[in-house]
Parts: structure tokens; sequence; C-alpha cells
């Protein structure tokens, strides 16, 4: 069974150490669906060890004949252990778009954010607009907003240009915001490089469809809009959780 196979499969990690060098199970199971050792890891199950390929997770028995699909719940906890690891997974990647991939709009001084969420977002989308026009609301509630671009219909087009006229516009908040109400963004001479397609294949490898999709401090996401106030008492339901 190849990577591929694997990458339709895949679906969970857990928080445990990797496999350990010289672990006979981890091998094989490395060699069998040509994955690294470090992405393969004893699973709370006897037996069956956790695997990851890029963004996707599974679990396979120490043989590695059998891939099991499926959310894994702790049934005596009620923990999600599977999204609890998405989330994790999720913020791993995104911490990776280094702060100048991001356009951020957060709290004018002496305010400071109490939290800083990441939205994917499209220039063209309804409730991405309606959202950035409240982003004053947003900020007054201590909330910073990061935007990553997710041009839903793809490379080539006019969504996907307008973002990249953004990125490469001297004043990129004031751009999106503009682009945000419609307007014509251009940009003079050649377009620079810029991180579009990027954080598109991110949100697609993320599995994210829609837009505004909101990534919270903890990995959750949460789809579509949702009132400055309303998202103030989210978040901090949110960070009162315990941590997974």
């Amino acid at each position: 069974m190849k990577s591929t196979l694997v990458a339709a499969a895949l679906l969970f990690i857990a928080v445990v150490a990797p496999a350990q060098a010289g672990d006979a199970a981890a091998d094989k199971i490395a060699k069998q669906l040509g994955l690294k050792v470090e992405n393969i890891r004893p699973s709370p199950i006897a037996g069956v060890y956790e695997i990851q390929h890029e963004r996707e997770f599974a679990y396979v028995t120490a043989d590695a004949r059998y891939l099991l699909r499926g959310d894994l719940v702790d049934l005596k906890t009620g923990e999600e252990l599977t999204e609890v690891h998405r989330r994790s997974d999720r913020l791993e990647v995104i911490g990776k778009l280094a702060q100048n991939k991001l356009i951020e709009f957060a709290p004018a001084p002496p305010q400071v954010a109490k939290y800083t969420i990441t939205v994917f977002t499209d220039v063209d989308c309804g409730y991405c607009r309606k959202l950035h026009s409240e982003i004053a609301q947003y900020n007054a509630q201590g909330i910073a907003i990061r935007y990553a671009f997710f041009p839903r219909s793809g490379p080539d087009t006019d969504s996907w240009r307008t973002a990249e006229a953004v990125w490469c516009s001297a004043d990129r908040q004031k751009a999106l915001t503009e682009a945000k109400t419609g307007a014509t963004i251009k940009v003079k001479g050649k377009l620079c490089d810029n991180p579009i397609a990027e954080e598109y294949q991110l949100a697609q490898d993320l599995g994210i469809r829609g837009t505004p999709m909101m990534v919270f401090p903890n990995g959750e996401v949460f789809p579509g809009y949702i009132p400055a106030t309303a998202l103030a008492q989210k978040l901090a339901e949110v960070s009162a959780k315990p941590k997974g």
C-alpha cells in the first residue's frame, strides 16, 4: 500500500512520542506505507500505531495489515481524540505561515488583543465582506484577525487575481478593505511574489471548503460569520476549556 492510498484514508494522530528507533513494528509500517518513522506513534490501543501523512491521520495494526478509519473517542472521558489532534495539527501548520504572510487587523494601542484568530477569506464572499465591514467591532472586543487567502474559484480567476493584487499593494490592509467593498485593485508593473497559492493549498489540505472559516487559538474551526460580541463570548468559552 503506497502513500497515495494512505493519504485518502488517514485521519488521526495522538499527542504521544514517536516510535523509538529500533521499533520493529514501526519500521515495518514505515516501509509498507512509505512513511517516515517519526510519523508513526504507539496509540492508546494495544497493537495499533498512529500514523500521519501530511494533514491526514489514521492508525494501523502492528503487522501493517489493517488500516483503521474513523474518529477515535475515549468513551470513559468523552474526549474526541481525533478532533483534538486535528486542532494541534492545524495550529502547527498555520504557525508555519510566517507573520508576514498574513494580513492582520489588531486592536489599536493601548488596547491589546485578548485573542488572535486566523480567518481564511475570499474577497468576493458575501459573509467575508460582512465580517470585514465590522472589523472595528471585533477589534473593540479585543479580537485580532489575521487573514489567509482562500479564493474558492481557484487559480487564474478574478478572485485569485484580486487576492494577489491586494498582497502586492503598498498598503495591504487598505487594499484588502477596498477589495471587500468590490473595488478593483490594480498593481503597477509585475505582480510580486505572494503566498496566495500556498495559503490556498493549505486551506485545501485542512479540508476547508467555504469562507469565512475561522481557526481559533486552540485550533478549533468555526465556519461562517458570527457577530463580534458572540465571537468574543465563544472565544472566552474556548479559552476556559481544559487543554486536550
